[in-house]
């Protein structure tokens, strides 16, 4: 598979404020290379910098140091003021919270950056309406946020990011505030989903489990300064049942594997 996305070198340190020590690290020297269609789940320990990485790539940060690479091309920016949030809607964002639109239903929030896009038609209506179905949504269509239930409202995000169609999608821990069944079965909505057009998709976790039940591979990081730790191949073939991901042969192993280099 080709390389869609390349992180090379990158580095994150904050400014330093009046009366404190200055900065350290939070990300130095961190490369990876992420394929075209591939799924890669990313784990570290918690203040590892794993928003911050995403945060980055998705241009709502900048970096100190290193560069980022898209389709070969730089995207790389230092400065605040040139930061392209999506880098021209290539890249879609979904996030720990919903950050659905209160006024708008579930059909109107999922075709909320098509309209503003300018690209609402026959064709994209009906893409939304597809995906809406392939997470159960159908009959919910016109349900305000507050009417939702939590896992209601993040299929609703989710598809909301998969209809404008970007080449790449991150993911930072959007199944975390969810009970653990809800959590299971936004797991398979969204392999189901991502089956259907293989996006290449950076998906950030604190949960071992989550990152072998989704990932095609997974990357460790280290503690600050952040690097890559490790890297894992999950062993278990396509398509995955993750209510039973246990039992899988090669689940325990990989498991354990990832479990010994989280520090």
């Amino acid at each position: 598979m080709t390389a869609l996305l390349d992180i090379n070198k990158l580095g994150k340190r904050f400014p330093t404020r009046h009366g404190r020590e200055p900065s350290s690290w939070v990300i130095k020297d961190l490369s990876f290379s992420v394929a075209d269609g591939e799924f890669l789940t990313i784990v570290g320990p918690s203040g590892a910098g794993k928003s911050t990485l995403l945060n980055i790539i998705a241009q709502t940060d900048t970096a100190s140091a290193g560069e980022i690479l898209l389709n070969g091309t730089s995207v790389t920016t230092r400065d605040p003021r040139a930061l392209k949030p999506g880098i021209d809607r290539r890249i879609g964002y979904v996030t720990q919270d919903d950050n659905l639109l209160p006024w708008r239903s579930t059909l109107d929030n999922v075709l909320f950056a098509l309209d503003v896009q300018g690209k609402l038609n026959d064709e994209s209506r009906g893409r939304a309406r597809q995906l809406i179905q392939a997470v159960g949504l159908a009959g919910f269509e016109k349900y305000y946020p507050h009417e939702l239930s939590g896992g209601m409202r993040k299929r609703t995000a989710l598809i909301r990011t998969l209809v404008y169609d970007p080449p790449i999608i991150l993911m930072d821990e959007p199944f975390a505030a969810v009970d653990a069944q809800t959590r299971t079965q936004l797991q398979a909505d969204l392999l189901r989903l991502w089956d259907l057009g293989r996006k290449t998709i950076v998906f950030v976790t604190h949960d071992i489990t989550e990152a072998i039940a989704l990932g095609d591979r997974a990357l460790v990081l280290s503690k600050q300064p952040s690097r890559i730790a490790a890297e894992h191949a999950i062993p278990i073939p396509r398509p995955r049942n993750v209510k039973d991901i246990f039992a899988l042969p090669g689940f325990a192993e990989t498991y354990e594997k990832i479990r010994a280099d989280v520090q």
